[in-house]
């Protein structure tokens, strides 16, 4: 099986590493409306904190999807793996994203 690229490999353009160290990776994503981040992967678990709102479709390998409503301040918990991202909204979306190393 391919194994699938990380994020910043495949979505430069979208994703920015902010600092990282042996603890953990923060990233800043910005996707406008109908840009997509190709399958990618976030190799470890990760909170992300959304700073304004939107709404993304996140595509994993199996072909399974789900819409997701963003809300500025909300915090979610993802565990690490892979899935496609596309802002489906009218908004830009604008996370940050805090990969935590074992």
């Amino acid at each position: 099986m391919e194994k699938i690229p990380d994020v910043l490999k495949v979505a430069a353009k979208a994703y920015k590493l902010l600092m990282e160290n042996e603890k953990v990776r923060v990233l800043d994503i910005r996707l406008k409306p109908g840009e997509k981040a190709p399958m990618h992967n976030h190799p470890s678990s990760h909170v992300v904190y959304v700073m304004n709102n939107a709404t993304f479709k996140l595509t994993f390998p199996d072909g399974k999807n789900g819409e997701f409503d963003l809300k500025a301040g909300q915090t979610l918990w993802l565990e690490a793996g892979s899935h496609a991202t596309e802002n489906v909204g009218t908004t830009e979306g604008h996370n940050l994203v805090v990969e935590i190393k074992k």
